[in-house]
């Protein structure tokens, strides 16, 4: 009888459920859930529906009143699933475990208590250097949704986003095609005796993928680039040999420029070695009435006409007749599915980080989580990250020996 694992002390005994719980205490977060400050911001990290996963886990949740209302969820969706409506911004951002969309602000940071934790993401056109040198004033320990990846190295969270935004782009670019937008009144695709509309994707991520797969269901006649040939040739297998697909060979991309009616530009510069930027003269030799959309506005831009563009410039413009859709976050147009495919990530991944017992623990026990850490209290632990603020960067594993 010695041997068993539910006997604490002489003879008494622990039920198998109070073992349960009691590990449900030793091991509860506190995730603090802010209402975005950036205008216009929907999306949420985690849904009514994956908030009450987590409670019934046993960790704590505080919702800042309004946060869920751009996805049509109501502070009283998040009561009922557990979470804690507080009113006070301060309040929400004294929790151990911060879980934003956007990069945080300064006065969030101000708000943050001392090694506090903060997962978002890191787009550098609104990530600020004061945020970034207070947050490692504070000691704060902070992770990347972009640089997160799984065991097969792949990236959940960016490549869902990227899912979103290639199917989005194409709803987007068949709208503004049409008359009511002040388009030029064509069809996204084509119907017996019309020439199909063409589409020329820049990049063959899973953004470009899916855009390409989107338009040619509306029957477009579909050209996409890219300077990796095995990406090439993954997107030809996935769609079908009838896809064109080329490297950057100048003329011929310039050919496809000036017969395109839409050119969606979805190149990912995340953590990349090279840069390819299309160059003006091939907007310029574009027809007019011809739609532009850059996905990668967060990353610096795929086209010379949109890279680097501030806040306060237009988001939507037109250039040599050619319109510019260069809206920040095309995720956000349809928030409420991206803020679910966030939650399908973070609910398994919250849970992973209870079992072992805290984010620290998590860093030490897995390779790709330890990746998406950019900031590990308060030092800058990722070249990508720290050489944008022109900062150096150190090997976490210095620290995670000492801390």
């Amino acid at each position: 009888m010695d041997s068993t694992g539910n006997r604490q002390g002489q003879g008494v005994y622990i039920p198998q459920e109070l073992l349960k719980e009691i590990s449900k205490v030793n091991n509860r977060l506190l995730i603090g859930i802010p209402c975005e400050r950036v205008e216009g911001e929907r999306r949420v990290a985690l849904t009514p529906e994956a908030v009450d996963m987590l409670t019934e886990r046993g960790h704590r949740v505080l919702v800042e009143t309004g946060a869920g209302l751009g996805i049509n969820y109501s502070d009283s969706h998040y009561s009922e699933a557990g979470a804690e409506i507080v009113t006070s911004s301060t309040e929400v951002f004294q929790a151990d475990i911060i879980l934003k969309v956007l990069p945080p602000l300064v006065a969030e940071v101000m708000m943050m208590k001392p090694r506090a934790v903060v997962f978002s993401t890191i787009q550098f056109n609104t990530f600020s250097q004061g945020a970034f040198e207070l947050m490692a004033a504070k000691r704060i320990t902070a992770i990347s949704y972009e640089l997160m990846v799984d065991e097969q190295e792949r990236s959940l969270v960016l490549n869902a986003i990227s899912e979103i935004e290639g199917t989005a782009s194409v709803m987007i670019a068949a709208d503004l095609l049409s008359n009511t937008q002040g388009g030029k009144g064509i069809l996204l695709g084509g119907i017996p005796g019309v020439s199909p509309t063409e589409v020329v994707i820049i990049g063959a991520g899973n953004a470009g993928t899916v855009a390409a797969r989107a338009a040619m269901a509306f029957g477009a006649s579909v050209k996409v680039f890219d300077d990796d040939i095995n990406k090439l040739r993954t997107i030809q297998q996935v769609l079908g040999q009838g896809l064109f697909t080329s490297t950057f060979h100048p003329n011929v991309l310039h050919n496809a420029f000036r017969s395109a009616d839409v050119v969606i530009g979805a190149k990912c510069y995340i953590n990349t070695r090279r840069r390819y930027i299309i160059a003006e003269d091939m907007v310029r030799s574009m027809k007019r009435g011809a739609l532009l959309i850059d996905l990668r506005i967060n990353q610096g831009g795929c086209f010379e006409t949109t890279c680097c563009l501030s806040p306060t410039e237009p988001s939507v413009f037109e250039q040599y007749g050619v319109l510019h859709y260069c809206k920040q976050n095309i995720s956000n147009y349809v928030a409420r599915t991206t803020s679910m495919a966030l939650s399908n990530i973070f609910v398994p991944l919250f849970f992973t980080i209870g079992d072992v017992g805290s984010v620290q623990a998590m860093i030490k026990c897995d390779s790709g989580f330890k990746k998406g850490v950019y900031m590990y209290c308060g030092k800058p632990v990722n070249d990508y990250v720290s050489s944008h603020f022109s900062l150096p960067s150190n090997n976490i594993d210095i620290y995670l020996a000492a801390f």
